[in-house]
């Protein structure tokens, strides 16, 4: 009984340590004057301020444009990519893998720095691929496809590989085969990677930073350039709307990782 209480006191304080500085910032964002200290009264300026600041705007609109255009194309890149890996041999499947964890595990400062090299080799060689929108797209959608793949493969791996070959059988064509027997039952492995993917697009700061160009900013890159001249009130609530999108992201793929497990399991 007493272990269990200092069990719970410990994972308490641990998560008052990682989530208390979040929570004063929100509480903060709806105070009525600039203080980070004195709480002088309720009020939602911030966020109206924060909507009609035009730099702001754009700064969003370039974040979730990038966001879901690198989900759309990291899901279906990663997708078919699993698919591919599945279908390998066994040492062929361990050498792509170990591949495709490199950029899990790498941190996103060496990503970052690699793509950078890689864009401005194209721009001054080959006079393509400017740093702006397209070079900060192809970076995120190059970080985004090994967590699509990661997400999609087991659910390549808990297939009945005799679906497809029996619906073959049946009369069906490769492609009517995989768009109904196939794809119904990896769809939850390819939400759970888009959401993942349009997630960590949408909060990147490293390695868009080193693949942005003049006039391409996301939230991340604005949040970090406005912060440096002192926190603005108006960051505050940017700040917390990214979190509590994040979060709600987040509590999505979880639910759905969850009913899918409940419903294998009863199955």
């Amino acid at each position: 009984m007493v272990s269990r209480f200092f069990q719970r006191a410990y994972l308490f304080l641990i998560f008052l340590f990682l989530y208390a500085p979040i929570g004063i910032l929100i509480i903060f964002s709806f105070n009525n004057s600039k203080s980070r200290v004195n709480w002088s009264g309720f009020t939602l300026r911030w966020y109206k301020e924060m909507i009609q600041d035009p730099q702001i705007l754009s700064a969003l609109y370039y974040t979730l444009v990038i966001a879901v255009l690198a989900a759309i194309f990291a899901t279906l890149i990663g997708t078919f990519a699993a698919m591919g890996i599945h279908n390998m041999r066994r040492w062929q499947r361990t050498i792509v893998m170990n591949l495709t964890n490199l950029p899990v595990l790498n941190p996103d400062i060496v990503t970052g720095i690699s793509l950078m090299i890689l864009f401005v080799f194209l721009s001054s060689r080959f006079r393509v691929l400017n740093p702006g929108f397209l070079t900060m797209l192809l970076a995120h959608i190059t970080f985004n496809i090994p967590y699509v793949i990661l997400s999609v493969l087991p659910k390549f791996k808990q297939l009945d590989k005799n679906l497809y070959e029996a619906a073959l059988d049946l009369g069906a064509t490769p492609w009517y085969a995989f768009f109904k027997v196939i794809l119904p039952e990896i769809s939850p492995g390819i939400v759970t990677g888009g959401l993942l993917a349009f997630t960590l697009s949408l909060d990147d700061f490293v390695i868009s930073f080193f693949t942005t160009g003049t006039g391409v900013s996301n939230l991340s890159i604005l949040i970090y350039s406005m912060a440096r001249r002192g926190v603005n009130p108006k960051l505050n609530a940017l700040s917390a709307l990214l979190f509590v999108t994040t979060l709600a992201l987040l509590l999505i793929v979880n639910a759905r990782s969850s009913k899918d497990r409940t419903r294998k399991g009863k199955i």
